[in-house]
């Protein structure tokens, strides 16, 4: 039986649920994987940070792709800190309609949002001047942007659609004007694709309008958190979203890919089997395609999409399944697609 590692950053919260749900459905895989387990809790980071990060970082470069569940944020973002020291440059954030999910949003959405991982006002906390003022910096960077930028159109290649980059260039005309030179120059690599720029409040509203205008949207980093949060909600629930991080070597290749549910710990239903694991078995879905299998990426992902089109869901998105109920009937409809 072929064989993968994965590493598997363990987190707070619904974490453990999460974890179950993944290891459930990879029981019905016809290939196995050998989860490497490092400990990123907030229990775990308060007794020696450092070890904890140095041990994450270490092991994924070793193995090379990662699952990470949700962890609190403390002293810390440890999703800031795993993207700065692992460079992850570009962040993938797939968002759509799913059938059978009702939602105050009435039309269809099918957008991919790459985001510039790093930059943008995340990287500087920011500092008081006296009592009345703030001031923080903003980096742009071209080597990143033209990260974001080609995985973008790759991917629209892949769909048979067109990109969208997105920011404030017109006011921002040195940070984002330079992101928007940088895709520019990449688009050129790509004339038989479609491109064209669009402000981001412009295109927010169009996408709540026009949704079927967009398809795969690259912008800078902070831009990008914001439009896929809404995303999400126009589908009905952040927790129904899951991200992908890639950093790449000097040829553009993926070096390190880490993938991970968007939602957040949810402590208030922490250990009562009532967590929704969808965007977890979704990022498992990317994750597969990304090691070579996408068959059971895909299996995976049609058995998610059909079981809550058919009724099957846990109580945030409508049903009475709990967490477990839940991934058992995702797991079943896989073994039995894969069996075909």
């Amino acid at each position: 039986m072929t064989q993968y590692t994965v590493v598997e950053l363990l987190g707070d919260g619904i974490s453990p649920e999460l974890s179950a749900s993944v290891h459930s459905v990879a029981e019905v895989l016809p290939f196995g994987i050998d989860f490497l387990p490092v400990d990123l809790s907030d229990q775990a980071r308060r007794r020696d940070a450092e070890a904890v990060f140095d041990e994450a970082v270490r092991t994924m470069r070793e193995v090379g792709t990662a699952i990470k569940y949700p962890t609190a944020t403390t002293q810390e973002s440890p999703n800031r800190i795993l993207r700065e020291r692992l460079e992850f440059s570009v962040i993938h954030r797939p968002v759509c309609s799913i059938p059978g999910i009702e939602t105050n949003f009435t039309k269809t959405l099918d957008i991919d949002v790459v985001r510039v991982g790093t930059g943008g006002t995340y990287e500087d906390p920011g500092r008081r001047i006296g009592l009345d003022t703030a001031v923080s910096l903003r980096v742009i960077e071209r080597h990143p942007s033209r990260h974001a930028a080609r995985f973008a159109f790759k991917l629209a290649q892949i769909r048979g659609t067109g990109v969208v980059s997105t920011s404030k260039y017109t006011i921002q005309k040195a940070t984002d004007g330079l992101f928007e030179e940088a895709v520019d120059n990449v688009a050129q690599d790509y004339p038989a694709t479609s491109y064209r720029r669009e402000l981001f409040d412009a295109l927010l509203a169009g996408l709540v309008m026009h949704p079927e205008r967009y398809d795969v949207i690259v912008c800078p980093n902070e831009y990008g958190d914001f439009l896929s949060d809404c995303a999400c909600g126009l589908i009905g629930s952040v927790g129904l979203g899951d991200s992908a991080n890639y950093a790449f070597d000097d040829l553009g290749r993926i070096t390190t890919a880490m993938f991970d549910p968007a939602g957040g710990t949810a402590p208030d239903i922490a250990g009562q089997d009532r967590c929704n694991p969808t965007a977890a078995l979704f990022a498992m879905a990317n994750l597969l395609r990304h090691i070579g299998q996408p068959e059971a990426g895909s299996a995976l992902r049609e058995a998610l999409l059909s079981a809550i089109d058919e009724g099957a869901r846990t109580a945030d998105i409508g049903g009475s399944l709990s967490t477990s109920e839940f991934t058992s009937e995702v797991a079943r409809r896989v073994r039995a697609a894969l069996a075909e």
